[in-house]
């Protein structure tokens, strides 16, 4: 269900603002996106693991505030972000 390192390192690369930058909100934003869309298929398979549910729920609770964050403080970047995650459809 974890992200790879390979992966979340190519993440990392793709969304950062600046040279050093790993913990942006645009870099926690992709990588909540990245681990919600993996226990979404898991749980596709699992209907009744509750437990990986409330992890779910806390995620997307995680993410909703960075995004708003984000939104508030530079709406240019939060758009950007949101058409490249292809979130809010």
């Amino acid at each position: 269900m974890a992200i790879t390192q390979e992966r979340k390192a190519e993440l990392i690369n793709e969304f950062k603002t600046h040279e050093n930058d790993t913990g942006s909100a645009d870099v926690q934003i992709a990588i909540l996106t990245e681990e919600i869309n993996n226990l979404n298929n898991h749980l596709r398979t699992h209907k009744k693991d509750h437990h990986s549910r409330r992890g779910l729920y806390k995620m997307v609770g995680t993410r909703r505030r960075l995004l708003r964050y984000l939104r508030e403080t530079n709406v240019q970047r939060y758009r950007d972000l949101i058409a490249k995650l292809g979130l809010r459809r």
